[in-house]
């Protein structure tokens, strides 16, 4: 699954159109390298999202089959660090 699409999927970032211009703006790292919109990732690759003032670390658990999951299942798919 692409990562923008990921980021949509799982609730990490409201929309898959705010997770694409993060991604081509450079604040989104997939295993330390950054990341373009067509990243493909899998299972146990580590994501930072660098904001302005903090920056977030994720762990992806799974990909999920549907284009969205409910936020309670939000711990199935991944894991902040």
């Amino acid at each position: 699954m692409r990562i923008d699409k990921w980021l949509s999927s799982v609730n990490v970032i409201k929309r898959r159109t705010i997770a694409t211009d993060m991604v081509k703006n450079g604040v989104v790292f997939v295993n330390d390298i950054e990341a373009k919109p067509s990243k493909n990732i899998s299972i146990g690759d580590k994501i930072k999202i660098k904001y302005l003032t903090e920056e977030k670390n994720y762990e992806v658990l799974n990909i999920p089959t549907t284009k969205t999951i409910p936020k309670s299942q939000k711990e199935l798919y991944v894991k902040e660090l």
